[in-house]
């Protein structure tokens, strides 16, 4: 009797011990999700700030004032081209429109330098990049002003044109070469932090499904315990909080994986594109400058149209074209490319938008982008031929001109079309950055909860079986 009394005595302790001990398993893993998931929330919003208000803005900026340089430069062109000798014989539609760009061109400089003056603290790299282009920007600055200035004068045309000369070698070595040392720069940090950010959603969703898998199995565990202990088929309340805690450690995945596609799309199904477009457009108003300059400078000529072909070649590169086949052979690889989509016999920047089409309407803008680019190169090819039979004053006009089916106004369809398919691009990126921050808003709070109420609801399931034991 007394032996069997003391069994029964040590029975009684060992249930309510190995009870409370699955309990305090339960809630050690179930409180271990909550926080695995609230860094992953914190650190996933953490990126999207960083993504959207530093990643992005700092590669954009830096595209941005390789752009606006190549403007300014061109305008700055055109302004000499139009101004007529001391105002006379000005051509003042084009005249008046190149002003008026040149000074937006020279803010927008003005205030990328700013920003990305702000973006480079840190790095010395590019802290130093920035310091190079403000004062190379600075000379460059001077050099054009003393050219306008002697351009306003009679007879300082040839002045005028040494001066330029000089400002636009120093925009080709020094200011164009490290605008685009800090798109790169900034776009490869852009990308490793992109890669960091991905690497730790995919070890955080792997301690996620072990946590989650070693919770159920401990409330399963405990389920069986109870059944096997009192004779009851299930616990409701250790039932009620397996299936909390369920849907809690699938929510937390779904906010995880939710957060990687979202950062792939933002990233490279988007980003990669603007990227491309903004060189892109860079570079078509680089090539519009070398036409501008083409006709200013007749010493040079032969230097601008190379310049002008070695743009061309970056934007849709052909093999072994030249100016004087270059539209032949553009049509017959794009009328290829027409027929198949998996053809595409050229290169550059057109080459890898089209090889990342990604969203609704993307291809058609891209597509629509290559043919007001075509339109444009033909006119190249005119204002060429108009300079080869002495037409000089007519090539001018055409070039500069505003009227329909003049080069600045097919110039200004194809960067049009551009800004739309870079539109495209942009609207996804927004739309994936919102929709990464709404996955961590929206499904964070609710697993959290319902970790809590797992927790709450197996405490109370066990409540009554430990009361037995009292």
């Amino acid at each position: 009797m007394a032996a069997r009394a003391a069994l029964r005595r040590r029975f009684r302790a060992t249930v309510p011990a190995r009870l409370r001990l699955l309990r305090a398993a339960t809630l050690l893993l179930a409180t271990a999700v909550a926080v695995l998931l609230a860094v992953a929330g914190l650190t996933a919003n953490g990126t999207w700030d960083s993504v959207a208000g530093r990643a992005a803005p700092r590669t954009t900026s830096a595209a941005d004032l390789n752009l606006a340089l190549n403007d300014m430069d061109a305008q700055a062109a055109n302004i000499l081209l139009s101004s007529g000798d001391a105002g006379k014989g000005r051509l003042r539609t084009p005249y008046d429109k190149a002003v008026g760009f040149y000074g937006d061109a020279r803010r927008e400089i003005g205030h990328d330098l700013r920003t990305l003056a702000v973006a480079a603290q840190g790095d010395r790299s590019d802290e130093k990049t920035v310091e190079n282009l403000t004062d190379d920007f600075a000379e460059y600055q001077e050099l054009i002003g003393r050219a306008l200035e002697n351009d306003g004068r009679t007879g300082g045309k040839a002045a005028a044109h040494v001066d330029y000369r000089k400002a636009t070698d120093l925009l080709q070595s020094r200011l164009l070469p490290e605008s685009r040392t800090l798109v790169d720069s900034n776009d490869r940090a852009f990308d490793a932090e992109y890669g960091a950010a991905r690497s730790a959603l995919a070890g955080q969703l792997a301690a996620l499904v072990a946590l989650g898998c070693l919770l159920l199995a401990v409330l399963g565990l405990l389920q069986w315990y109870l059944a096997r202990r009192f004779r009851r088929i299930l616990n409701p309340g250790v039932l009620a909080g397996t299936v909390c805690a369920l849907v809690a450690v699938v929510l937390g995945a779904q906010l995880l994986t939710s957060s990687s596609g979202n950062l792939r799309v933002a990233r490279h199904d988007a980003f990669d594109s603007v990227v491309a477009l903004s060189r892109a457009r860079a570079v078509a108003y680089d090539a519009n400058a070398d036409e501008s300059r083409y006709l200013l400078d007749p010493q040079r000529r032969d230097r601008y149209a190379s310049a002008f072909l070695a743009k061309s070649q970056k934007l849709y590169g052909i093999q072994d074209a030249t100016l004087d086949t270059y539209d032949r052979e553009l049509a017959a690889t794009w009328q290829m490319y027409e027929s198949d989509h998996h053809d595409l016999r050229f290169t550059g920047e057109f080459r890898r938008e089209l090889d990342n089409i990604t969203f609704p309407g993307e291809r058609t803008a891209a597509e629509r982008t290559v043919r007001a680019y075509a339109v444009y190169e033909r006119d190249d090819r005119k204002i060429r031929s108009l300079v080869a039979t002495g037409q000089e004053r007519e090539a001018t006009e055409f070039c500069m001109g505003w009227e329909p089916n003049t080069s600045n106004a097919h110039f200004g369809a194809w960067m049009k079309a551009l800004d739309q398919v870079t539109d495209v691009n942009r609207a996804h990126f927004d739309a994936s950055v919102r929709a990464g921050r709404s996955a961590v808003d929206t499904l964070l709070p609710w697993a959290a909860a319902l970790l809590l109420v797992s927790m709450a609801l197996t405490a109370l399931g066990l409540r009554p079986r430990l009361a037995e034991y009292r």
